[in-house]
């Protein structure tokens, strides 16, 4: 594993357990996929537009946290998934990341 690899996700990570959708969306490639709960899944769509919908459902669902279940890193790609924690039941969260330009970019994002 490379640091890139490694600083990304651990950057990633971090900025989950302390609810900050918009040091995640940082890392947020051009364009991703991205599906929340009560939505439908949105295809290729733009990195703000993506962080705002990322920030406000922070917001509206008091997300306070994150916990880990997995990380895998397969040839270049990268798995994250875990809980996305608040007051009531949670949020399961899977994020795939691509290598892209030696970082690590997320290009999926699924919350339900």
């Amino acid at each position: 594993m490379s640091f890139s690899h490694f600083d990304n996700s651990t950057a990633i990570i971090n900025a989950l357990k302390t609810a900050n959708a918009t040091e995640v969306s940082r890392y947020f490639d051009n364009y991703i996929d991205l599906k929340l709960p009560e939505h439908n899944e949105l295809k290729n769509i733009g990195k703000n537009q993506a962080g705002i919908a990322l920030e406000n459902f922070f917001k509206e669902n008091d997300i306070k946290g994150f916990e880990l279940s997995s990380q895998r890193d397969m040839n270049g790609t990268m798995y994250l998934a875990g809980r996305l924690q608040n007051s009531n039941k949670g949020y399961n969260i899977t994020i795939l990341l691509k290598t892209k330009d030696t970082n690590q970019q997320i290009i999926t994002l699924r919350i339900n």
